[in-house]
């Protein structure tokens, strides 16, 4: 399989899942300014949207959209246990963390990305990612890992959305139990891994 990705971008959970799993896989670098990929090609004739990470399975086929990778990845390696089988309800938990790390995560770390954004508005919107943080610091409080305890997909995304802090001068530091967190994930030879291959660390 070929992952497309940008350094340090939300394609790094992907990355680090293709680690976890053991298959496989070549990577391919993506300029998402100039949408091009590292030979010079378009990259919106892979993907129109213009955004990775983007996933070329061994066929051929496209699969776009960071959190149906995962769970693809995932569910191809059963046995690495980084999603709960279907039919269970925590597979469920699973799925709602991934949607709230997309939504009230991701997505509110986005305008503090950019330099024409009001500073009034970004204000907002770091006051909506310190309630969220606040959230899932309370969950770590009680457990090491966001679903049951065990690492998963969710806490690969959720790490590398949390990397985006230090970027952007959100300060993670009352947040103690997601800090202790970080540096569990840090640790795991998988995410040391994409890291390096990314040029991260």
């Amino acid at each position: 399989m070929k992952l497309y990705y940008t350094p340090g971008a939300c394609s790094l959970a992907s990355h680090i899942i293709l680690c976890e799993s053991g298959l496989p896989y070549t990577l391919e670098r993506v300029d998402l300014r100039n949408k091009t990929i590292a030979d010079g090609r378009d990259f919106l004739a892979i993907n129109p949207l213009g955004y990775v990470p983007v996933l070329e399975l061994n066929n051929g086929e496209i699969l776009t959209e960071g959190s149906a990778i995962l769970f693809y990845l995932a569910d191809l390696v059963p046995a690495a246990g980084l999603v709960p089988p279907a039919g269970e309800v925590a597979r469920y938990r699973l799925l709602a963390w991934l949607n709230f790390i997309g939504s009230e995560l991701h997505k509110n770390f986005s305008p503090l990305f950019g330099k024409q954004i009001p500073e009034e508005y970004k204000a907002q919107v770091s006051e909506r990612l310190a309630a969220r943080f606040a959230h899932v610091d309370g969950v770590l409080a009680y457990s090491p890992y966001l679903a049951d305890g065990t690492f998963s997909i969710a806490d690969a995304y959720l790490f590398v959305v949390s990397n985006w802090a230090s970027i952007v001068g959100f300060d993670l530091s009352p947040y103690q139990h997601l800090l202790a967190f970080r540096e569990r994930v840090l640790a795991r030879p998988s995410v040391q891994r994409a890291m390096q291959e990314e040029g991260l660390l």
